[in-house]
């Protein structure tokens, strides 16, 4: 299997198309960011990740995707390595979450049934959440389904450990070998050869003003890259898209009331 699978564009869709193709729909959001990731990967990881993961859930769900949103929430030091490295491009919180209301709120002016907003980047999630419970509450959400998930939150403990036994927490894993390996398997030719460890990954939960960024990243990394393969990213590609697609289709995972 390969991740190339087509799938169906919202935004390809004319005006006078766009209700009906939408009524009843699943439609899936990916949201990254552009963000520092070490020496070895290119600014774009988390967007990259993200859209992948959404194009392909779409195709598995007959879905519809949303453009993928790659500016996002700043980088924080004890998971993605601080403000100190070149080319992160973000926005404050407050702008971040005006933004996504106002997003979220405008697409609820189309007959869709779900909405599944597939995140790449770890700073992102607290925005992301508050303002889908805030949309959620509005009256134009009426009827309708939002999830919202980081990628890394469907991947298995237990299959976690098989594959990275001295695993450091999705905090800390920051350009380390798991976004390494899934950016080997989808987009080699954006990953260069260096493979930087950091041997004292952060603790997940503290900050730190002013930071050292020498002791407590390797370059931007956070954990370690050496154990990075593409067949470890193909794995985890594929194990994220089914847990996914279980998720919303059989609500596995989902502590909700089954909807007709």
């Amino acid at each position: 299997m390969t991740p190339r699978s087509a799938a169906a564009h919202l935004y390809d869709l004319s005006s006078a198309e766009v209700l009906a193709a939408t009524t009843g729909r699943t439609v899936v959001w990916p949201v990254g960011s552009v963000e520092q990731h070490g020496p070895h990967l290119p600014l774009s990881v988390d967007t990259v990740l993200a859209d992948a993961f959404a194009r392909q859930i779409a195709h598995e769900l007959n879905a519809l995707t949303l453009p993928v949103q790659s500016i996002a929430a700043r980088s924080l030091p004890q998971s993605g390595g601080g403000l100190a490295f070149p080319g992160t491009v973000h926005v404050r919180g407050r702008s971040l979450l005006a933004f996504l209301e106002d997003a979220l709120e405008s697409l609820c002016a189309l007959p869709w049934h779900r909405l599944l907003v597939v995140n790449g980047h770890f700073e992102n999630e607290p925005f992301l959440f508050e303002a889908l419970d805030e949309v959620g509450r509005r009256p134009a959400a009426a009827g309708k389904e939002f999830i919202a998930l980081s990628w890394w939150s469907l991947v298995d403990t237990d299959w976690l450990a098989g594959q990275v036994p001295l695993f450091p927490g999705w905090h800390a894993e920051h350009a380390g070998v798991t976004e390494t390996s899934l950016m080997l398997y989808l987009r080699p030719d954006l990953v260069s050869a260096a493979r930087p460890d950091h041997a004292d990954p952060p603790r997940p939960g503290v900050y730190l003003h002013p930071v050292d960024v020498r002791r407590t990243t390797n370059q931007g990394v956070l954990s370690s890259t050496s154990h990075a393969t593409a067949a470890l990213g193909k794995d985890l590609f594929w194990h994220v898209v089914e847990a996914a697609v279980a998720l919303v289709s059989e609500g596995d995972g989902l502590l909700r009331e089954e909807t007709p």
